[in-house]
């Protein structure tokens, strides 16, 4: 085996101080304290920046779970009654609407409803100029 050599000190020691004594404080020890002390605030107002982030997050997330929950279910079963001779043409969903585009007797119209509720909220009707 090879023999270890003992390492030397790094650090400045006065031989003629007690053992276990502190040594004087340098420039260099109070630099690296102010330092660490700037790191460490930084580091807080980072940490507390996130949990301002996650809990805005969360709240939001929140809010549109609580405020959809249940209100304004549509029913299940809906009857639409059209006048009579009235033709369904096409229909599509758009927005939150459900548009129904009919043909009434020549004239062409189109009804919109509320895709949760299936009430009526507009109507549109296209007649020809004389």
């Amino acid at each position: 085996m090879v023999k270890l050599v003992p390492a030397e000190p790094r650090g400045e020691r006065d031989p003629e101080a007690p053992q276990g004594a502190a040594a004087a404080p340098t420039e260099g020890d109070a630099t690296a304290a102010g330092l660490a002390a700037r790191v460490r605030w930084m580091m807080l107002i980072s940490g507390l920046t996130t949990l301002i982030a996650i809990a805005a997050v969360v709240g939001v997330i929140g809010y549109r779970v609580y405020r959809t929950g249940g209100v304004g279910r549509a029913p299940a079963d809906a009857v639409i009654t059209l006048p009579r001779g009235a033709r369904v043409v096409g229909s599509s969903v758009a927005d939150g609407r459900i548009v129904v585009t009919l043909d009434i007797g020549g004239a062409t119209e189109i009804r919109t409803f509320d895709i949760k509720t299936l009430k009526e909220t507009g109507r549109i009707r296209f007649a020809t100029e004389p």
